[in-house]
């Protein structure tokens, strides 16, 4: 062959190869991105089987791009591998002083262990572990002891300038309840003012309620209702304002008013008067005296199996968090750091032959403007995922179209219903959704849609997403 034949055939299977990784987007979806002004080049979709094999479509996959909450599905993965589904958290009450007829002369000892699910009831149960051991009275402080986790304090407003958000909840080696309190509201009975209803109810906080009832309809809400907090002595004030729609009935907010060590305070006090114990100090934080010491009550959480269904399902974003901060920890040793968390995590995906060149975690839940990953490297996620022997764990932990999660309301009474596993992400300029399709004759697809584009996180990526996930869902 001469030399012109060879070079000529070499630039065809270039010029086949630069098609194939460029395919064409399916007609609709075309249509869409047209239709909302977003130019193909931004956005990056990979479909394949799972068992691997040629792509049914891919498109820009080799593209670093923000997923927002999708890369909770790398999170979950490498925790999985590294602590495996049976893994549990451990919080710690120890005690130093004499226990003399039930009082406790001196102070009670919370040692954290980065439990990502200390939600009231099991705080209660705590509580009621610690009833259990013969002490009623405690004379001394709460002394919180946080070295578990070694985090630089975080702005909880820094990300979008919403510090009271329960979602921009910062990890914390002792975060109970997520932090958060729900505020309940319906209208009252006088057909004038608002009933607001505080859960838990915390003897820490005030509540001014100075809302009055509007004729907004209820889909309105919460715009209008103005939520605000005010360091007040003795206690914290929140201040909620405005006008709540009239038509709304059994709405509620969920926020943060307090710093973590204030609301576990606040929370243990109230659950231990319900054991009947009572606590005459307050709160500082501190260290075990004696790390060796055996605890007078040990907390375990439920297991990480169980934890990661509403993180992927729910995107649950504090959880996640705390969970790459425990697997860093495992692998490497305490105290949990975020870089010790980062490095597991890719050390995991390397071990997987997934390669993390460009790949940026700087936040594990997806809370971030700077996370960026490739639609290539997702799927090797999902791929690994899919191989590993806790995939039953992984898989059933994502939103079923149709039925629960993030994907509810999305494809019901339609032939798409539980027929995707599948974790969305949105913040401003972001909309993606990855996971797994079985098509209409039964074959396991992995799919990865990610979507950068000022338009992508209103209706336009939620259409786009359903339109790639029909004609996915309709590939044999």
């Amino acid at each position: 062959m001469s030399l012109a034949r060879v070079l000529v055939s070499l630039c065809l299977c270039v010029f086949m190869m630069a098609e194939a990784a460029a395919q064409p987007l399916p007609p609709q979806v075309q249509r869409l991105l047209e239709q909302y002004r977003i130019p193909a080049e931004g956005i990056s979709v990979l479909v394949q089987p799972v068992t691997g094999g040629a792509p049914l479509l891919e498109h820009r996959v080799d593209v670093p791009r923000n997923p927002a909450s999708a890369i909770k599905l790398v999170t979950t993965y490498a925790a999985l591998e590294v602590l495996g589904p049976a893994h549990t958290w451990q919080t710690e009450i120890h005690t130093f002083a004499p226990v003399v007829n039930g009082t406790l002369q001196g102070d009670l000892y919370i040692r954290g262990g980065g439990d990502p699910f200390l939600v009231a009831q099991e705080v209660w149960k705590m509580a009621g572990a610690l009833r259990r051991t013969g002490i009623q009275r405690i004379q001394g402080d709460l002394v919180f002891d946080l070295s578990h986790f070694d985090i630089p304090r975080e702005d909880p407003g820094a990300f979008d300038g919403q510090p009271f958000r329960a979602y921009n909840q910062p990890p914390h080696a002792l975060l109970m309840n997520f932090n958060a309190i729900s505020f309940q509201f319906r209208p009252a009975e006088d057909g004038r003012s608002v009933q607001v209803a505080v859960d838990p109810p915390l003897a820490d906080l005030r509540l001014d309620n100075r809302l009055r009832l509007g004729g907004q309809s209820c889909g309105t809400f919460p715009q209008g209702v103005g939520f605000h907090v005010a360091r007040e002595q003795p206690v914290p004030r929140v201040l909620l304002e405005g006008e709540f729609p009239r038509g709304c009935e059994d709405v509620s907010l969920l926020r943060t008013a307090l710093p973590p060590e204030e609301y576990a305070y606040s929370l243990f006090t109230e659950l231990w008067g319900q054991w009947g114990g009572t606590l005459e100090g307050g709160w500082r934080l501190g260290r075990i005296p004696d790390p060796a010491s055996r605890p007078r009550v040990v907390h375990h959480s439920p297991p990480l199996g169980d934890l990661i269904r509403p993180v992927n399902k729910h995107s649950n974003n504090v959880m996640t968090r705390h969970m790459k901060l425990a697997l860093g920890a495992h692998r490497y040793g305490g105290p949990a750091t975020l870089e010790k968390g980062y490095a597991a995590i890719r050390e995991v995906l390397e071990r997987e032959g997934i390669d993390t060149r460009g790949l940026v975690m700087d936040n594990a839940a997806g809370l971030s403007r700077t996370n960026r990953i490739t639609a290539s490297q997702l799927a090797g996620v999902l791929m690994a995922g899919r191989r590993s022997a806790y995939m039953p764990e992984y898989v059933s932990s994502l939103a079923l179209s149709g039925m629960d999660g993030t994907l509810r309301r999305r494809f019901v009474g339609q032939p798409e219903a539980g027929r995707m596993h599948l974790k969305t992400g949105y913040i401003n300029g972001v909309s993606s959704v990855a996971g797994y399709v079985r098509t209409a004759g039964g074959r396991d697809l992995v799919v990865v849609v990610l979507i950068n584009h000022p338009n992508a996180h209103r209706w336009a990526g939620l259409e786009i997403q359903d339109a790639l996930l029909r004609w996915v869902y309709r590939q044999g």
